[in-house]
């Protein structure tokens, strides 16, 4: 039988390392954020003529719009940011465009203003706050039965906050080299990967439940350790097939929804490692009171029975 729990300090180790170039990035780059939080004008723009991603970016720095954000889209058409534009405004940016680059199409066009940029942040905010919470009395609820109930809802929490961490970092490096930002949509990935990492954490943590009601070993150890062999290959053949539809969506469905898709790539693969190898093995370091191993002033205690 694989020693999963007996490797969980290096399973911590990578984890760390991960979250560590995370920060280190939103340190750097900050996050790219969408309009929806940080107000300004988007539209979508096709042109008749093949226009260059650079000269494109160029002639708007040129007219002035020199923060302006430039992606092409996987149809040949060009999202293009920029601060809130007024009715006369955006007609002068399209007509200067025209002049430079031939005859051109609005396809999409929208503005948020500040006010309502901040509305939707803290909507945002309260969101997940509201959905963490909500998971932490929910997971306390179910395993009420077990002793210390709390410790399951506090490890999933922690587990759900990695994959966060994992997902902002890696977003972070994003909207720094290809200007990706971070939307309405990115939200929507988030939560869906809230819903989907619990969902997988829970089903190991009701086979830690099973085994303990069963009498499995009177080591906490070795419950935990045959509850993740038991639902390993479930939890890797489910994010395998998930995986695989999320990334058809990334490749045909188009630029709309690129970053939710991406987000969901990105979390199942997090929460799927934080299911098995990060969630469990916290659970595991409480009961047995090694958390001295990760703060050394912390003592040492040692588990029952040991």
């Amino acid at each position: 039988m694989f020693d999963i729990t007996g490797k969980r300090f290096w399973f911590f180790a990578i984890s760390g390392v991960i979250i560590l170039i995370g920060i280190i990035a939103l340190a750097t780059f900050g996050l790219a954020l969408g309009i929806e939080f940080s107000s300004g004008s988007m539209m979508t723009l096709s042109f008749e003529q093949g226009v260059d991603h650079n000269e494109l970016r160029n002639e708007l720095a040129s007219l002035g719009y020199t923060n302006a954000i430039v992606q092409r889209t996987g149809e040949g058409d060009f999202y293009i940011r920029t601060d809130k534009l007024s009715t006369e405004e955006k007609t002068n940016l399209e007509d200067a465009l025209i002049v430079r680059f031939g005859n051109l199409k609005e396809a999409e066009f929208y503005s948020v203003s500040p006010m309502v940029a901040t509305e939707t942040g803290w909507n945002t905010l309260w969101a997940v706050l509201g959905a963490a919470v909500g998971i932490l009395l929910y997971i306390t609820w179910a395993f009420r039965r077990m002793p210390k109930p709390f410790r399951y809802g506090t490890c999933a929490i922690i587990a759900l906050l990695h994959d966060l961490l994992v997902v902002l970092g890696i977003f972070s490096i994003l909207g720094g080299i290809l200007d990706w930002e971070v939307n309405l949509m990115f939200i929507t990935g988030v939560l869906a990967v809230i819903g989907y990492s619990v969902n997988n954490t829970v089903v190991i943590f009701d086979r830690i439940r099973e085994n303990l009601t069963k009498g499995v070993s009177p080591n906490f150890q070795i419950v935990v350790n045959n509850s993740l062999v038991e639902t390993l290959s479930r939890s890797l053949n489910t994010s395998l097939t998930t995986l695989i539809v999320v990334l058809a969506l990334f490749l045909f469905v188009g630029a709309s929804i690129q970053n939710f898709a991406v987000v969901l790539l990105i979390g199942i693969i997090a929460g799927t490692y934080s299911s098995l190898f990060v969630a469990p093995q916290l659970l595991l370091v409480w009961e047995r009171g090694e958390w001295g191993r990760f703060i050394p002033w912390l003592p040492a205690v040692k588990a029952k029975g040991e």
